[in-house]
């Protein structure tokens, strides 16, 4: 699917690095050609969305269409992270996907009342995250209709 023209670009955050080669191998066996990014934190992962430290250059460039978003990562983790997406009135209408290794009911409530569209558990087989990956790709990329793009204030 495109947004103004543009594919639109998905981001993962996971600070596992084994986990993001298998994200990104099972995006490519999928043959989902949108853009797909990687940070290792939650604090990263704001940093991108607000485009601040080694984001900054990407000022004006579209935000990402959906967020990926492990529970267990250092530094801010991705409850904490969540929350804060879902209270800026600038990146609170990006669809955020908890995919994590919990399955927790306490994580599931907990996400879904700070705000998260979608909770999966990470499968323990790549085939199984093959299908995830086609399951997200065929409704998030293909199906739904994504809000507008949350601009910032131009100052």
């Amino acid at each position: 699917m495109l947004r103004d023209g543009l594919p639109i670009t998905i981001l993962v955050a996971d600070d596992d690095a084994d986990d993001r080669l298998l994200i990104k191998d099972a995006f490519t066996e999928s043959k989902l050609q949108n853009p797909l990014h990687f940070v290792e934190d939650g604090e990263q992962l704001l940093a991108y969305l607000k485009r601040e430290g080694d984001y900054a250059d990407m000022q004006g460039k579209p935000y990402p269409g959906v967020i990926l978003l492990d529970l267990n990562m250092p530094k801010m983790d991705g409850r904490t992270a969540l929350a804060k997406i879902k209270e800026d009135e600038r990146l609170c209408r990006i669809p955020v996907i908890i995919l994590t290794t919990s399955k927790t009911e306490e994580d599931i409530l907990r996400t879904y009342n700070l705000g998260v569209n979608s909770f999966i558990t990470k499968p323990v087989t790549f085939d199984g995250l093959v299908q995830v990956v086609q399951s997200i790709g065929q409704y998030w990329i293909e199906i739904v209709a994504l809000p507008p793009e949350c601009q910032f204030n131009v100052a």
